[in-house]
């Protein structure tokens, strides 16, 4: 329980957020649920309604869990060790089901997979599709989410405060609702044959060995690839290592953002749901200078942005939020 003191302080905090006005996200509301402007609500109701095939592969995450370098990582691994040459053809082989809706799945080049950022029980479900949740820390989490906020233009964030977003990730409010609703209905299916539940800081520990586990997830011939070429299992780990990814993927952004509007919106390879996004009036991002989708990707970064109390209120949540669970267990040295 929180002490009387730091009860009057979170209250004092409050009330001076509330007074002061501060900027907060843009955001819409479809069906309950908070997104992005730039999404399509056609696109977000055709995703929830797919029907999926006994060869998707879907990576799921709440949002800035690891889910990019999750979709390289099985990319490099579908493509023998060889990222991909631009953004767009990254964007429509491994689609963002919410943002392209059903019509990115029918279209993917196959052996591809799906991105989704939603909690179980509304994710296009079947027991002979594959299932990929990467967890992390919520810490780390809320603090890359508010730069991602801060960054991206359509959310009208920029400069924006980290408290007022704590404030809004605490609560649930954020886009994709709350954190411990996504990570707990995934959890509880962790041991489903079809599901392959890690967590960011296992990849980021050791690399190579959960490489290779994924790779056997996916199929065993996926797994027999990289132990029978070293240079090929070389070329996953280091084309989707956050050095590269950061280089690459990062450049790929500012080269969609660079387009005309017109040559994304007249691509018939490109769903509807992209072609809203990087073809809209509102740029993605800001200039090339501030393509910055792939941050840092370390591990501890909330120390530089909590303050004392904050700490204290998310462990509160995070205890409650989890008693019962191994959760603890895997974040117990990050926490």
């Amino acid at each position: 329980m929180l002490s009387h003191f730091h009860q009057q302080e979170l209250f004092e905090t409050m009330s001076k957020n509330v007074g002061d006005k501060k900027k907060t996200p843009h955001y819409q509301d479809v069906d309950g649920w908070l997104l992005p402007n730039q999404f399509s609500p056609e696109a977000f109701r055709s995703a929830l309604a797919y029907i999926p095939r006994p060869d998707d592969l879907f990576i799921v995450t709440y949002p800035k869990c690891g889910t990019t370098w999750m979709q390289t990582i099985v990319s490099c691994i579908f493509r023998k060790g060889q990222p991909f040459e631009t953004g767009l053809e990254f964007f429509s082989q491994c689609p963002f089901l919410e943002l392209t809706g059903a019509e990115g799945a029918l279209t993917m080049k196959r052996p591809g997979a799906l991105k989704v950022h939603l909690p179980f029980h509304i994710t296009p479900y079947s027991p002979e599709a594959k299932y990929i949740f990467v967890a992390r820390n919520p810490k780390d989490c809320c603090v890359s989410f508010y730069k991602h906020t801060e960054n991206i233009p359509v959310y009208e964030f920029g400069g924006g405060d980290f408290d007022v977003f704590f404030e809004l990730f605490i609560e649930g409010k954020a886009d994709y609702g709350d954190y411990f609703d996504t990570l707990l209905s995934w959890y509880e299916h962790r041991n489903d044959p079809n599901v392959l539940f890690v967590t960011y800081e296992q990849l980021q520990e050791d690399i190579k060995t959960n490489v290779l586990k994924i790779a056997q997830f996916m199929g065993s011939q996926y797994k027999e690839a990289l132990e029978n070429d070293d240079k090929m299992l070389k070329d996953v780990i280091l084309n989707s290592s956050f050095k590269f990814m950061k280089g690459n993927f990062n450049k790929q952004m500012a080269e969609i953002s660079a387009l005309p509007r017109e040559e994304i919106l007249n691509n018939p390879d490109i769903p509807d749901g992209l072609k809203k996004l990087f073809g809209g009036e509102t740029k993605v991002f800001h200039d090339k200078s501030s393509h910055n989708f792939i941050r840092k990707g370390i591990v501890g970064d909330w120390k530089n942005f909590f303050s004392p109390m904050q700490n204290a209120r998310l462990m509160k949540k995070y205890q409650e939020k989890t008693i019962g669970t191994d959760i603890p267990k895997l974040w117990d040295r990050y926490m």
